[in-house]
């Protein structure tokens, strides 16, 4: 999997996530998380329209990743699930605690 992050704000990040999340890239993509929180941006957008296969290792990973953000201090929100993507959350109802939102430009100005 490919992640691109882009600083938001100077507490926000968007991670752009290309590829499949599952048990071979999902310690990838939290350690991608860990550095973002550690450099201090603890808002973090998981942009995940070109994430085209997500297995339970990362759900795994994003639930872990959400931790990682609210006790920092912040929030991980997800943007632009893919179809595969948003099944997966709705059937975990993960979709409950993660808020979702059209796009990463929308998932950062929400933050109040």
């Amino acid at each position: 999997m490919d992640i691109v992050v882009h600083e938001a704000q100077t507490d926000a990040a968007v991670l752009e996530c290309k590829g499949r999340l599952n048990m071979v890239s999902a310690p990838a993509f939290r350690e991608a998380v860990a550095k973002v929180v550690g450099e201090g941006r603890h808002r973090v957008v998981v942009e995940l329209s070109a994430v085209d296969f997500m297995d339970s290792s990362g759900l795994g990973a994003l639930v872990g990743c959400l931790k990682t953000a609210r006790q920092a201090g912040g929030d991980l929100r997800i943007a632009a699930p893919s179809d595969q993507v948003s099944m997966v959350l709705k059937l975990s109802n993960i979709d409950k605690i993660l808020r979702t939102y059209p796009d990463g430009d929308a998932a950062v100005s929400n933050w109040g």
